[in-house]
């Protein structure tokens, strides 16, 4: 099992000495307001950025000193979008999964059509594999992404709100999917209610720096949400689950009542 740890990483003046750990086998995952750092930690981890401070370590190996197919070998990543228009048929684009693990003359093999399949049955995506990706809609290219990162078969997989253009069927089934493979996972997310039924530990950033770090119910308070993101809220046990869930107050205008979502 994968350990991701950061320790002080940065980038520019976007992301400020950044410390986390993600434990073998854990979720975690990302939250705060837009422009926090989520994205820009993400990317320092899977490559597309090179820290100006810093180190992510893989099981103590430096990720930035691996090569670009050696770093696809152990770390997947399913970015927040993805506008290249691939001219390639779904089960193509899944595929592609595999070519970190492959000498770039080799072609596609019946193993990999057959891990190919499997992952777009999990995703839900069977019935497409043969359309082209460009005709997909945006949940189906988000879902698409995440099957193509489960053939990658990595350590440790890093989603960039994974749930994004995915109605809520599908977000419910692509997180549970995250949790069920094993893997290491590192996910930012928006919406808090989802990172704290599916993550085991939250990091919540502010102005590209960690400002504190613990389970769902160590974290999601009433003072946290109100210092970070400005909203005044309640936090309760889900009445099912027992995670933490949070109502939002609308702040009233002048003369009304505030309410409860």
């Amino acid at each position: 099992m994968t350990e991701l740890r950061l320790h002080g990483l940065s980038y520019e003046d976007r992301l400020r000495s950044a410390d986390l750990t993600v434990r073998p086998g854990e979720t975690v995952g990302l939250i705060g307001p837009n422009g926090s750092g989520k994205t820009t930690l993400l990317r320092c981890v899977y490559g597309t950025l090179t820290p100006t401070a810093g180190r992510a370590l893989l099981d103590g190996d430096d990720l930035g000193a691996l090569g670009p197919k050696a770093r696809a070998r152990r770390v997947a990543t399913v970015p927040q979008d993805s506008a290249v228009e691939f001219e390639l048929t779904v089960r193509e684009l899944v595929a592609l999964g595999r070519s970190p693990h492959k000498r770039f003359w080799e072609g596609d093999t019946g193993a990999d059509h057959e891990r190919a399949g499997t992952a777009l049955a999990r995703v839900g995506l069977a019935d497409l594999a043969d359309r082209p990706y460009p005709t997909l809609s945006g949940g189906e290219r988000q879902r698409a992404l995440v099957a193509r990162a489960l053939v990658q078969e990595p350590d440790l997989l890093v989603l960039d709100e994974p749930t994004n253009h995915l109605d809520i069927r599908h977000q419910l089934d692509v997180l549970a999917l995250v949790r069920a493979l094993g893997t290491t996972n590192l996910l930012a997310l928006h919406d808090l209610n989802l990172a704290a039924a599916y993550c085991d530990r939250l990091y919540v950033l502010e102005g590209g720096r960690v400002v504190t770090g613990g389970t769902p119910a160590e974290v999601l308070t009433p003072a946290l949400l109100e210092a970070v993101y400005g909203v005044r809220a309640e936090v309760v046990p889900h009445p099912t689950s027992g995670v933490p869930t949070v109502l939002y107050q609308h702040r009233p205008a002048a003369g009304q009542e505030s309410s409860t979502m």
